[in-house]
Parts: C-alpha cells; structure tokens; sequence
C-alpha cells in the first residue's frame, strides 16, 4: 500500500515546523507503523552523516524520531550557505557542482525528478511519510520555482498542517494571509491550522479560532503552549540558551556568521552546572571557562569576520591565561596557521596561530561516520584521556602539523584531532552528543534523544483535538463514508 502522506507547512520560518514533524514521526511510530520523514528541500548548514552522503540535520533526528534509518532520500537536496549569495548543492547525499553554480530559479527542472523518485520510493516502502515543508508555501514571488511546499503536497496528496508561532504577533492574519494566497486546489489539502508558542489564557483566543473557521473552513486543530526546553536542536537558526542559576563552568560557543553543525551543542544545555553562552562580542568571552570555535561552512570568511570584531584578540588572551579552548572541524582549522585554498574551495587565511597546524582544501569531500578513542592529553583536556568516542566528518580541509614548527601533541590519529596546552582541536563532530565524553568532561548524563522524541509525541498527544492526529493518515474518500482506510493507528 501506498503511504498515506502528512505534510507540516509554516507561515513563517521558525513557526515550528520542524519540531512538529519530529513530533508526528515518533506519535506514528509508536502506533506500530512504519514511518519515514521527508523534506524535499533543506537550506542549512546543520547536517548529518548517513548512508548515502550528508542531509540536513533535522530530517536525520526525524528518522530516528520515526524509529527508521537516516537516509539520503529523506533529503534529496540540500542547500548549505557559503556566503549570502551562493550554496553548496548537495544532491541525494553528495555535492554537485554543476547544481551549485546554477542560477536558483533554474535549478528547480533539474532537481525536481529526483526529488519526486525519492519521494515516491519512500512512499512505496512506509505506511506514514511525514513531510516538512519551507519556509511559507504563500511566498508567491518563488511559486513557479517552488520544490519544497505546494509542489510536493499536491504530488503526495498529502494532508496538510499549517502551523505558525503566535508569540510573534499576528497569527491569524498570517495563517489567513497564507491559506488565501494559496490556490483552490492547494486549499483543498489544509486540514488544520495550529498555533504554536501560546503563552498565557488559551480562553483569550476566542472568538478568533471560529472566526478564522468561518472565513476559511479550516479548524484549528491545535493551540501548543510556549516550551523552550523540549530538547531537540533548533534548525533555522541558533536557539536562545536556557536560563540557569550558578554555573560551575561556563562555555562560550562562537557563533559566527557561517557557523555549521550548532546543534551537536544542544546536550550541554541540559548538564548539570553549566551554562553555556553563544558569542558574538569579545565581552562575552571574558567570563567564560571554554571557548569554542565550532563548525563552518566558510571558515576564510568567519576568520575574517572573527579579527573585524576583536575576537581573535579575545580567543589569544583566554588561551594564554590558561583557559580551555576547543575548535571542532572549521574551528579547528581557524586554530592553525594557515588555510590554504588551492582549488577555491574556501578561500585563503591567516590562521589564529594557537595550533601549529596548516589546513589545505581539497576537491572531495570527507563525508563519514568515524569511531576511534583520544591518546593522551592533559590540562583541561586530561579528562578525555583514553575515551573511546564516536562522531561524524564534513569536510574539505585536510590538516596535517607545521612543517617548520615544533608539533602539537596527536591525541586522535588519522590526523582528527590535536592538543597543545589548553587548546585542543578536533575533526570530529558528536562529540557532545556522545554519553562518554559527557560524563568524562562533567561526570554528568542528559537525557537521551529517544526521551527527546516520545516527550514530543507525548506533548501533541496532549494539545491537538481528540481524534485529529489519527485522521490525517485515513483516507479522505472513506473518511467521508465514516470508514477507515486501515492505516491509521489501532
């Protein structure tokens, strides 16, 4: 049988979509179906390693979400920001040039095949896709181009949600300002309209719920109150941090313009004792512990962006006050001497000189999952002294020591990661997702991503109307007839 398709839409990046998919993906699965995600297009710079090549992040926690294995199909094309005006491409797992130097509204004829094959294949093979729209399926000005939103719900005949955050102001203007715009046969697939981040007397709302039923014959199915601590990382963009009381150890993760794979930082949120900080000004470092240069998808550029706010500055003088500091992937090869772009890959800079270290840019790209243990290490770092670790690799660079300088101490092999004093550099991504190397650095264990998952599904179990969650997996035909297409949850 066929799947039977659920698709997620926003009024607005940031409404909620990709959260209430994860939601939906787990509350299928623990009915007993087989559950795959989808998301035909995904502009970020979070991914993840599966079989296949790299997707987005958020479609790689959806699978895990609907019990599945993470693949390229799930995200047949991935858009990964450079610079303002230019992505990489990244087709069903891997990079294609040719794709990437493409105009972006030509882009859409030459992927869209793909994307319907993927889509369909899944179909094929699951009782439930979950499907996560982009953006707002009422930017008109991108319809004739559109692969992420309409396009794919009418190919799928797919029962739509369309969510948007009220605690930005102007809900119901933007779920009828969108419902409007769409066209009447795209309409025609809305089944409910859900506002999300309510704070406050869900009585206050009316009668604005059957005021926008009236004008448009769409319920809202759901009003999901404000929950800033559910536990699954932000996609679109970097999640405010939690407030805490007295922290013993305060990390300060840089966040810069290009910064890619932030989200492996969300469990640090949820240990116990530390407070963790994304800066942006040098101010923000001087009270911390660790400092973190995380991931990037233009390390040249965020190198240059670094030195135009003094931050380079601030990084030298933690360091030589003795204070932690740690690079993962882009931030470690900013810690070197020198990146060296041979292929205009990312361009040529001046490292920070904190690791004596030089990164060349390659063509190919390094995309896998690694599992290897740290040698060892001392100072701030000894904790991590013989912990076997596991992670994954996104990269382009290849970093291998200063031939004229005394090396850094090698504490991965396979040239992944090195120490020299309190400054450790790493290839590898996960490392704060992995249970070892959290309860080694802090003697401390978070919640696991499963609890993350059926919290989800829990929470929507809770807010959505009795019956409504089920009802999008029936048939719309035998549903009129009070039948049951058989799919649907027992």
């Amino acid at each position: 049988m066929t799947a039977r398709c659920v698709m997620v839409l926003g009024t607005t990046s940031g409404a909620g979509k990709s959260w209430l998919t994860t939601a939906l993906c787990r509350w299928y699965a623990r009915q007993g179906l087989k559950v795959a995600p989808f998301k035909a297009q995904n502009m970020s710079n979070n991914a993840r390693v599966v079989a296949g090549g790299e997707i987005g992040s958020a479609q790689y926690f959806q699978a895990l979400a609907a019990r599945a294995q993470p693949e390229v199909r799930m995200n047949p094309l991935l858009l990964k920001p450079e610079r303002d005006t230019h992505s990489q491409v990244v087709l069903l797992g891997q990079v294609d040039e040719a794709l990437s130097r493409m105009a972006w509204r030509g882009r859409s004829a030459s992927v869209w095949p793909a994307i319907a094959q993927a889509l369909d294949a899944l179909r094929a093979e699951n009782d439930v896709v979950v499907i996560e729209g982009a953006g707002s399926p009422a930017e008109i000005n991108l319809k004739d181009a559109d692969v992420v939103n309409m396009r794919v719900a009418m190919h799928a005949d797919a029962a739509c949600l369309l969510v948007t955050d009220i605690d930005r102001g102007g809900a119901f203007a933007h779920l009828y300002g969108t419902w409007a715009l769409l066209e009447e046969a795209e309409r025609a697939l809305l089944r409910g309209f859900v506002l999300n981040k309510f704070r406050g007397d869900a009585a206050l709302l009316a009668p604005g719920p059957q005021q926008l039923e009236d004008l448009t014959g769409v319920p809202t199915v759901a009003t999901l109150p404000m929950w800033w601590q559910h536990g699954l990382p932000e996609e679109d963009g970097i999640a405010p941090p939690p407030e805490h009381g007295a922290a013993a150890t305060t990390i300060a993760v840089v966040a810069y313009p290009r910064v890619s794979n932030h989200d492996e930082f969300q469990p640090l949120f949820n240990v116990p004792g530390v407070r963790l900080v994304w800066a942006r000004t040098p101010a923000q470092l001087a009270q911390a512990d660790w400092v973190v240069l995380p991931g990037s998808k233009h390390a040249s550029g965020d190198l240059a962006w670094l030195r135009a706010q003094g931050l380079d500055r601030a990084i030298a003088q933690h360091a030589a006050r003795g204070g932690a500091v740690l690079g993962v992937c882009g931030g470690l090869q900013m810690l070197g001497e020198a990146l060296i772009d041979p292929h205009g890959i990312d361009g040529n800079a001046p490292g920070l000189g904190l690791l004596p270290l030089v990164t060349v840019f390659e063509r190919d790209k390094t995309v896998r999952h690694s599992s290897t243990a740290f040698g060892t290490l001392d100072g701030a770092w000894q904790a991590l002294s013989a912990v076997a670790v596991r992670g994954y690799e996104i990269h382009h660079g290849r970093t291998s020591q200063h031939a004229g300088m005394a090396p850094a101490r090698a504490v991965l092999p396979d040239g992944l990661g090195w120490q020299q004093g309190n400054v450790l550099g790493v290839y590898l991504h996960g490392l704060f997702e992995d249970p070892a190397v959290l309860q080694a650095l802090f003697g401390a264990a978070v919640p696991t991503l499963d609890s993350v998952f059926d919290g989800l599904a829990d929470f929507i179990d809770l807010h959505f109307a009795p019956g409504v969650i089920p009802d999008l997996i029936r048939d719309p035909s035998l549903r009129a007839n009070g039948l049951d297409c058989g799919s649907s949850p027992q």
